[in-house]
């Protein structure tokens, strides 16, 4: 049965949003745009790789991380992270669990050993994926059906922040993939606006984006 639990915890997503803003993981921009890689105009850009230079921030999210997975599944046999962005704080929520690690390549190597999966993973093993940020869900969710071939359980998706887009909704739900995250876009926008580090002239302009994010243009 597919479940979505965007946040598990409210606190917890208005403090991951407040530090992701912080050290401007997270860059809200109302009156620019930023241009995604799929061509879509975007007032927001995030990229969580940031967090990896600030000791204290990356020790919470690892933290955070790996209370959920053990909240919700136990200690997995496997830490998976999906490439590239999720390679570093996968390893991360790994070493605190003190479970193997393995992560998931977009596309199978066309050298070597032409390898998708790297590291050791044996059959049958429960498996928990890793995401620094959910847009569509379209990466994440390749890499739940390569680690499924393997014959391994993924018994979900632990990620770090999400942008809670419907398709992304849909994607999950017709994968039949469980998600949680630490924080989402809502969250975001609360933290943003009580804490006065956008307007409420902004904020129209940032719910208007997320209601139709592949045609908006500022």
């Amino acid at each position: 049965m597919y479940i979505c639990v965007m946040i598990e915890n409210k606190d917890t997503a208005k403090k991951t949003a407040e530090l992701l803003l912080q050290i401007k993981a997270i860059k809200l921009e109302p009156n620019k745009s930023f241009n995604w890689a799929s061509g879509w105009k975007s007032p927001i850009y995030c990229d969580n790789r940031t967090t990896l230079s600030f000791p204290k921030i990356r020790t919470f999210l690892r933290q955070e991380i790996a209370k959920l997975v053990i909240e919700k599944y136990g200690k997995p046999d496997v830490i998976a992270g999906v490439a590239t962005g999720a390679i570093a704080i996968g390893v991360l929520v790994a070493e605190e669990l003190g479970v193997p690690f393995i992560y998931v390549r977009p596309k199978a190597k066309k050298h070597g050993r032409q390898n998708q999966i790297e590291g050791f993973l044996e059959s049958g093993s429960n498996v928990v994926v890793i995401e620094d940020l959910i847009s569509t869900g379209k990466s994440s969710l390749n890499a739940v059906k390569v680690l499924n071939e393997t014959s391994a359980t993924v018994k979900g998706i632990i990620a770090i922040f999400t942008y809670g887009f419907d398709i992304a909704d849909e994607n999950f739900e017709k994968a039949n993939v469980e998600l949680t995250t630490l924080s989402n876009y809502d969250a975001l926008l609360e933290q943003a606006s009580d804490t006065n580090y956008i307007s409420k002239k902004d904020l129209a302009t940032l719910n208007s984006w997320r209601k139709n994010p592949s045609e908006w243009n500022q």
